[in-house]
């Protein structure tokens, strides 16, 4: 018996050297860390316990030089609540995929769905290694898990890019509730050496797929960091947004914020005058408890902001349009991330804040050519699906099809009320009165001055008084208590059954 004590632990010993102590070095240099690092900097100091530890490759002669195979993973706590960790090893054949590695992953996911779990990645890697995927034999025994693609957000999972990745650990992000991916690495489906073989492209990486890339045009990042440390904490950040299972309720957070705090700041951050533009993100600092927040896709679709926040301690989803940026018109960029942020909340259980400020969507060939139409009714739909607690605030403007979009009346929130310097109407001012009076005023003796009339009429029945006189808005609320408003509203909305909702969107693709 102590013979064999001591050769398993002399395994072990090894094993704790991953590829060994020049490979170490090698990671090192190169700015990272190693997978033993990143899952010290993510998890509670002693918490990790490690699963799979002993294997290996299944080549022969390399069971001594690839221990864990690529991946160390296991189990271990984020701030006291148990989660699934599994960390590309670099420096076992460049964290590339074989047969015990895979398996591995593929247990312990299925695990973490068991016992409610949520899953955490640290990735990075040039995913299936050959010669697992080579032959009709290979590709046939490797393809994608089922147990993947059928998770259905059941837990969340949570992925961080640390170093270039290919193939697998692109799907595992792509696929995650939330990833950060830390600037200086690449995500792409294969690299640029492959792409030269088989297309004859020239690429860097950077330009294949660079934080800029996911940032600015495809939105399959949801935030960036300067360096492993950055990227983890963001991770964390986010989790604690999150309930570690869809059955669950997110976890409140003490604050010393009054809920009934009076944001007399307001009356400056906003313009009363609907053409001028300001910055959202000031708005919400000043509503949200603490005046914290964490920004999804902050470089994608930039008219519309999707948040993360609390309210009371409560945890809460806040879309907003961005004066700042088309002046708050959403396109098709904007459409894909709402879509997915609505999935994301419903399914988790977030109730969700919407502050209205925009001219309507966007409109042009550039939209047309982009499915615009499309995209405006997939967000309605995904709205409409959903059933979290919904609160709803006209602040300054909300113009035709898009007052619907964001959660107007009708589309099943729980309240919609107005600031009173809110405009609603089909079309705005300016444009209406064109449209619907032009030939009147190209006939006027005094087009100039009808004109003044028509546009003071417009503004008078675009005003949210008409709407609450007839109760299609709950109410017209002073800004100066918008946040007590939404505290009150959100305890009441959450009262019988907290904020857990259907899930109705929990198996609509992640991604979208």
């Amino acid at each position: 018996m102590k013979d064999a004590i001591k050769d398993l632990e002399v395994r072990k010993e090894r094993a704790l050297l991953m590829g060994g102590p020049d490979k170490i070095e090698r990671q090192h240099g190169l700015g990272r860390y190693t997978a033993r690092e990143r899952i010290d900097r993510l998890l509670d100091p002693g918490s990790f316990m490690e699963l799979g530890m002993l294997n290996h490759a299944l080549i022969p002669g390399l069971e001594d030089k690839t221990y864990g195979d690529g991946v160390i993973a296991g189990l271990g706590q984020v701030d006291g609540r148990p989660v699934v960790v599994q960390a590309a090893d670099k420096t076992v054949m460049a964290a590339t995929e074989g047969a015990a590695h895979m398996k591995k992953s593929d247990i312990l996911h299925e695990y973490a769905v068991k016992r409610r779990f949520p899953l955490f990645h640290l990735s990075e890697g040039g995913g299936l290694r050959i010669p697992y995927g080579m032959g009709s034999v290979g590709i046939s025994e490797n393809l994608f898990p089922m147990s993947w693609l059928t998770h259905g957000r059941q837990t969340p999972i949570i992925s961080g890019i640390l170093g270039d990745s290919f193939g697998g650990p692109t799907w595992n992000a792509v696929s995650a509730d939330f990833t950060v991916q830390v600037k200086g690495t690449c995500m792409a489906v294969s690299g640029p050496r492959m792409l030269e073989i088989a297309t004859s492209e020239f690429i860097s990486e950077e330009d294949l797929g660079g934080w800029k890339i996911h940032a600015e045009l495809t939105g399959q990042s949801d935030c960036f960091a300067e360096n492993e440390d950055e990227c983890i904490g963001v991770m964390k950040e986010f989790f604690s947004y999150m309930p570690s299972s869809a059955s669950e309720e997110p976890p409140f957070m003490a604050t010393d914020d009054p809920p009934d705090r009076r944001v007399d700041e307001v009356l400056q951050i906003v313009p009363d005058k609907l053409a001028r533009a300001y910055d959202m993100r000031r708005l919400i600092r000043a509503l949200v408890d603490d005046g914290r927040f964490l920004e999804l896709k902050p470089f994608f679709g930039k008219a519309l902001l999707t948040v993360m926040a609390r309210l009371n301690g409560r945890p809460v989803g806040v879309v907003a349009n961005q004066p700042i940026f088309n002046a708050g018109a959403s396109g098709p960029q904007e459409c894909d991330k709402i879509i997915e942020f609505i999935c994301l909340c419903d399914s988790y259980n977030v109730p969700m804040v919407f502050l209205h400020d925009t001219p309507g969507f966007l409109i042009g060939s550039y939209a047309e050519q982009r499915k615009m139409p499309t995209k405006i009714m997939v967000w309605n739909q995904a709205l409409a699906w959903s059933s979290v607690p919904r609160i709803s605030v006209v602040i300054r403007k909300s113009i035709g099809a898009s007052y619907a979009n964001m959660c107007g009346p009708g589309m099943g929130g729980d309240f919609v009320v107005a600031w009173p310097i809110a405009q609603i109407s089909f079309t705005g001012d300016e444009v209406g009165v064109n449209v619907v009076y032009g030939r009147q005023l190209a006939e006027s003796d005094n087009p100039a001055g009808e004109r003044a009339e028509l546009l003071k009429q417009w503004s008078y029945e675009s005003a949210p008084y008409h709407a609450a006189g007839k109760h299609l808005l709950d109410d017209v609320i002073d800004p100066r208590d918008t946040r007590r408003f939404l505290c009150r509203v959100l305890d009441y909305a959450c009262l019988k059954k907290g904020s857990i909702g259907e899930h109705r969107l929990a198996n609509w693709p992640t991604g979208y």
